[in-house]
């Protein structure tokens, strides 16, 4: 999963510094309101070609890591 992590970027002069794909401006909270309102994969990666699979995959990956974090400071 680590490398799956590295694709996941800040930069404070993209996009505010929130947390996006590598390469693009493409944020990992864009690719996950598109997967919450009903695109599937394929639909992503054919609106979005500078996307792979393994963005998404990271993309859900950084998601539910940071998911774990919130809930064992809890």
């Amino acid at each position: 999963m680590p490398e799956l992590l590295d694709r996941i970027t800040l930069n404070p002069a993209v996009r505010s510094g929130k947390p996006a794909i590598r390469g693009t401006r493409i944020t990992v909270s864009d690719v996950l309101e598109y997967l919450a309102s009903g695109m599937s994969e394929g639909e992503i990666l054919a609106d979005f070609p500078d996307l792979s699979r393994e963005d998404i995959l990271a993309t859900l990956a950084f998601a539910a890591q940071r998911e774990q974090r919130l809930f064992s400071a809890v």
